[in-house]
């Protein structure tokens, strides 16, 4: 299922009719839209992904090692679903949401190191790609892809690497690639910069509001996807395009997809 729109009153950014696309339909929300702009226009240049949530299914492996570094420091496992709320803004802040509000920055920092250290051993022992992943890849290649995650870099290299994936991509950026993680929009712009693309022309694709964000701070079109670690946080942060699967963004940005009327809220 596709859903296309984002909303506010009065609407300030006509639909698109045409290119394969209907006109956008529009729910009411109280995220107020600035631009004039027409809804997602043909052809979309650069498509920046995230990766864990969006790419990859890395629940377990992060939880795995999360709880090991708890297991190590006294304390009880969190259920896994726990963790995956809390990943999204780079390991320091996993790690301080994952011991709570008490500890202190010692005790973060070196939780930090102890994670990264058995994750390095276990990143891939039950991490895949999501369902229909590599076939969107493969139907996207015309198009400039990159990754853009608050995930370290060496580490998101080496999954892509694991997975077979790396070859679709022109860039890969993490957490650690720049002074300033997502939302910042510093990664995107460095990646429009480097490979050619313009706002209007770059799509961000994820699976959380940082990933909606981060895309809304650098002026790019957005796209979420509901099947990721994150998909409550897109209520509150609604992207432009909402996916339930990967597969059916090739079509959409090749202009043969049939998209579902979004509802209304009034």
């Amino acid at each position: 299922m596709i859903e296309i729109g984002r909303s506010t009153v009065p609407l300030t950014r006509p639909a698109i009719a045409g290119r394969g696309l209907r006109p956008c339909i529009v729910r009411k929300t109280s995220m107020e839209l600035t631009s004039d702009r027409p809804a997602l226009p043909a052809p979309i240049e650069l498509i920046i992904f995230d990766l864990d949530g969006t790419l990859i299914d890395s629940q377990q492996d992060l939880a795995l090692s999360v709880n090991a570094v708890r297991e190590r420091l006294g304390l009880e496992p969190l259920p896994y679903g726990t963790v995956a709320s809390y990943v999204g803004r780079g390991v320091v802040t996993l790690m301080r949401r994952a011991l709570g509000q008490n500890a202190g920055e010692e005790s973060v920092n070196r939780a930090v190191e102890m994670f990264l250290e058995y994750y390095c051993d276990h990143m891939l022992d039950h991490t895949l790609a999501y369902p229909g992943v590599a076939e969107a890849l493969e139907r996207l290649r015309a198009r400039k892809m990159a990754v853009l995650t608050n995930k370290p870099v060496r580490f998101s290299q080496a999954i892509l690497d694991g997975l077979g994936l790396s070859n679709y991509f022109a860039q890969v950026y993490g957490g650690n690639s720049f002074e300033q993680k997502k939302p910042d929009p510093v990664g995107v712009f460095t990646l429009m910069r480097e490979l050619g693309a313009t706002a209007g022309r770059t799509l961000m694709v994820g699976d959380s509001d940082t990933d909606v964000l981060t895309g809304r701070n650098a002026g790019v079109w957005t796209c979420g996807v509901t099947y990721g670690l994150a998909p409550d946080t897109l209520k509150t942060s609604p992207p432009d395009v909402l996916l339930d699967d990967l597969r059916e963004l090739p079509a959409l940005l090749n202009g043969s997809s049939e998209q579902r009327p979004v509802a209304s809220d009034t």
